[in-house]
């Protein structure tokens, strides 16, 4: 099941999905709102008949500014978004998963790990992604249900470029030279962490952040540009990542 907010790439993903002979549907709404997340639970509910895994993965990235610039627009963006999606669509799913004995994967981030200058916020609400998966691990490991969370470096998105999103082109070479496999990680590479943590193969991994980040989190200094050639070529995927590049980058009304 895709959900998302009321964007155009997320219903034209699942078309071809389902031109292709998948079962994907487009649910659009707003997932901060707890009626909106009930109502994409109870979608998926009623097209497959149970709800096995939830995928918080909604999120913006706004604005790379100091603390003392920092918007308070774009603060509280990042709270609706990037926090509130995560709980109220847990809260919304639990019920089904208890049922199924089904699990979380939210998207935790390198940032919530490390201390990075001009990103403070973003960073403070991957913090509470952390603290709110291990936390949850903990209560629901009574009804069954696992709860994990993914926590990538820089990846190959709108998000790490110039132009496309707000990180500026010295943000970009830092975020490079600091990881020790000397480039970013490709969204295919961050789906399958997603897939393995989701599957049977984690049956006894719960309330861990796993960390999937080129090894930014243990290195120190410019260690990217040591990185063995092998290292430094990303893996030939399968998935078709036509919208990779796309990203919430910016304030939408």
């Amino acid at each position: 099941m895709v959900a998302g907010f009321a964007e155009d790439p997320v219903e034209q993903v699942a078309r071809e999905i389902m031109e292709e002979g998948g079962t994907a549907i487009a649910f659009t709404g707003d997932l901060s709102a707890l009626a909106h997340a009930k109502s994409c639970v109870e979608l998926a509910v009623k097209q497959y008949g149970k709800l096995d895994i939830l995928i918080n993965n909604a999120g913006v990235f706004p604005e790379v500014n100091l603390l003392s610039d920092f918007t308070e627009e774009a603060f509280d963006y990042l709270l609706k978004n990037n926090l509130r999606t995560t709980f109220v669509m847990s809260k919304a799913a639990l019920p089904e998963l208890q049922k199924t004995k089904g699990n979380i994967v939210s998207a935790g981030s390198e940032s919530g790990v490390l201390g990075l200058a001009q990103n403070v916020p973003y960073g403070g609400t991957k913090g509470f992604i952390h603290a709110f998966t291990k936390g949850l691990a903990v209560e629901q490991a009574q009804h069954g249900v696992r709860v994990n969370a993914v926590g990538p470096g820089a990846i190959d998105t709108a998000w790490t470029h110039t132009g496309s999103g707000p990180m500026d082109s010295k943000m970009v070479k830092m975020i490079k030279q600091a990881t020790p496999m000397g480039r970013r990680g490709t969204p295919e590479e961050i789906a399958n962490v997603y897939l393995m943590l989701a599957s049977e193969e984690a049956s006894f991994v719960t309330g861990a952040v796993w960390l999937a980040d080129g090894g930014i989190t243990v290195a120190k200094g410019g260690v990217g540009s040591q990185a063995d050639a092998s290292m430094q070529e990303p893996p030939k995927g399968e998935l078709d990542l036509e919208h990779s590049r796309e990203g919430h980058t910016s304030i939408r009304k």
